[in-house]
């Protein structure tokens, strides 16, 4: 049997914790932290260039410079890349010489990429005319992706833009002349997400969209239609937008009017 006095001194010590101010830590599940990028990268079907740049937080530039791959940076499945430090002199001069095994079926051992869906089949939509931008072009300037109330906004350590809610199949737009260089589901995360680049310091994205109306290599105008708002890749409604300057997530909220 419990003695009085020890239930005494265990309702002190909780009324002492209570009054403490102690909380218990809140877990963002939202959160989508970065992997860290691998030394090595083995290319799988439906990657680009700029999806795996995206994925790892670095600048598609630097990328391709330590791989020798020039633009427009065409890699290939089961080609081999660093993206840690620059590829050896030997590994490089022997993939200029005779190209990458397109047949290689060698797996990373230190990463092992994930596996893309199949994306919907891009809608085929009235173009307008072709964009006019060079890679050295500037913004001159940018313009909302979509109508809707900023529902979560930028976080440089767990949240890399801003998401937009609104209702399913409203329209997404282009918020600056481009190219688009990236169409699918491959990186984890974002659902069916567009990337765009503007020149060669901006790149712009668009998750969680429910349908593709561009497919990669479209050039765009700003203000053009290129997806329909949708829930892929999370549980409600919304277009995550994002921004990247030289390869590193920028507050879009900065940037747009």
């Amino acid at each position: 049997m419990v003695s009085r006095g020890l239930i005494h001194l265990l309702i002190a010590c909780c009324l002492i914790a209570c009054s403490s101010g102690y909380r218990a830590p809140v877990e963002d599940r939202n959160a989508r932290p970065k992997a860290p990028a691998p030394s090595v990268y083995y290319v799988s079907g439906g990657d680009t260039l700029y999806s795996i740049s995206w994925r790892y937080g670095l600048d598609f530039r630097s990328v391709a410079k330590a791989n020798n791959i020039a633009s427009p940076y065409t890699i290939f499945p089961g080609q081999k890349l660093y993206l840690k430090g620059k590829a050896p002199a030997k590994a490089s001069a022997s993939v200029a010489k005779s190209g990458p095994n397109k047949t290689s079926t060698k797996k990373s051992t230190s990463y092992k990429p994930p596996v893309s869906t199949p994306m919907q089949k891009p809608v085929a939509v009235s173009q307008p005319k072709k964009s006019t931008a060079s890679p050295g072009a500037k913004v001159s300037k940018w313009r909302w992706p979509t109508k809707g109330k900023v529902t979560r906004g930028y976080s440089s350590t767990v949240h890399k833009g801003i998401d937009i809610s609104g209702k399913r199949g409203d329209s997404i737009y282009a918020v600056a002349a481009g190219r688009v260089v990236y169409a699918g589901t491959g990186i984890v995360g974002y659902g069916e997400l567009l990337i765009v680049k503007h020149n060669d310091i901006y790149l712009s994205a668009y998750g969680h969209n429910q349908r593709l109306l561009v497919s990669e290599g479209a050039q765009v105008v700003a203000g053009q239609k290129i997806a329909e708002k949708g829930s892929s890749g999370t549980d409600s409604v919304k277009l995550h937008f994002e921004i990247r300057k030289e390869g590193k997530p920028v507050d879009p909220k900065k940037l747009l009017p």
